[in-house]
């Protein structure tokens, strides 16, 4: 079965993108800030992480950047999922080492595509 880590300081959204990607047959996690995530990276590192930019704590890009600069035996998947829809924003995003972008709110289709874009669906 696939891993996802869901990040996200919303516990509402962490509970929308749970149920969706149980749907798609995914196991998944959650995590409300980059610092618990990098922590639950290193526990065990999922095959794809949704994750939220602006969150208190260690936002998403800081998270992003700590986990490309670390040691993990596998790279997982990165899947911005933001309300930041400006092209700068998706351009460091990428640059930063993220995989795909989504915008919020996301559907189950919009997610079942990204997913299958970055080869995990």
């Amino acid at each position: 079965m696939k891993t996802c880590l869901v990040v996200d300081d919303s516990k509402v959204i962490r509970k929308v993108a749970r149920h969706i990607l149980e749907t798609l047959e995914f196991s998944v996690r959650e995590a409300c800030d980059g610092r618990e995530a990098l922590d639950a990276c290193h526990q065990a590192a999922p095959d794809v992480i949704l994750l939220d930019w602006n969150m208190p704590v260690m936002n998403g890009m800081d998270f992003l950047l700590a986990l490309r600069g670390s040691d993990l035996p596998r790279r997982p998947k990165v899947v911005f999922c933001t309300t930041e829809n400006g092209m700068a924003y998706i351009r460091a995003a990428i640059e930063a080492g993220a995989d795909e972008y989504v915008m919020k709110p996301f559907d189950r289709d919009t997610l079942e595509s990204k997913l299958q874009i970055v080869g995990v669906a």
